[in-house]
């Protein structure tokens, strides 16, 4: 059987793959393409970022009652809507990303200090279900996290055709450039076999 401080380690584990993808998208990527909104939803890999520091700070910080140390006002009731789902002018990349390094540290720092089995009251959370365990909330933010951090990829490749798990394995068929056109268009023509007429 497995113990608690080894069923936490696999959780963070995973949890941090998913916050190291996120950060690595906006590698080698100028400031303008990592604000880009490219999809309707206006969904940018920069606001990602900044989106995942506030889920960090709030589901380890006040769920826990270890409340962030810094105000983040694009969360508020005041705010605009899906303020945190993009940088502003006055907002760079390293202050963002530099957020969510401190906001990942806070979190980590609960982790560490809570059992898994402790609970916690997400505020936002209706009151029927706002109590949860930290074992709920590690996996509740790995997913969350891993969802944004397809959302990333799918952005990336749409700016410079890049995709792909990590710096070091990518998690994609070997195939040059020629290959992936070859590919899609075997798909899309798969696709095309199902349109109405």
């Amino acid at each position: 059987m497995v113990d608690a401080a080894e069923f936490k380690a696999d959780l963070l584990r995973y949890l941090q793959y998913a916050r190291d993808a996120l950060v690595w998208k906006l590698d080698e990527l100028s400031d303008y393409d990592i604000r880009r909104p490219l999809v309707p939803t206006g969904t940018n890999l920069l606001g990602l970022v900044k989106h995942c520091a506030a889920l960090e700070a709030g589901y380890f910080g006040a769920t826990f009652g270890r409340p962030f140390p810094e105000p983040l006002p694009w969360i508020e009731e005041d705010a605009e809507p899906n303020s945190d789902m993009y940088a502003t002018e006055a907002e760079s990349r390293d202050e963002i990303v530099a957020l969510y390094r401190r906001a990942i540290t806070h979190a980590d720092a609960t982790i560490e200090a809570v059992p898994l089995d402790e609970l916690g009251r997400v505020p936002w959370w209706p009151d029927g279900r706002a109590e949860a365990s930290l074992h709920r909330i590690l996996v509740h933010m790995t997913a969350e996290t891993q969802r944004h951090a397809g959302h990333a990829d799918l952005v990336r490749e749409l700016i410079d055709g890049e995709a792909g798990l990590s710096p070091t394995a990518s998690n994609m068929p070997e195939g040059d450039q020629q290959w992936w056109v070859a590919y899609r268009e075997r798909v899309e023509r798969v696709a095309q076999g199902f349109r109405k007429a």
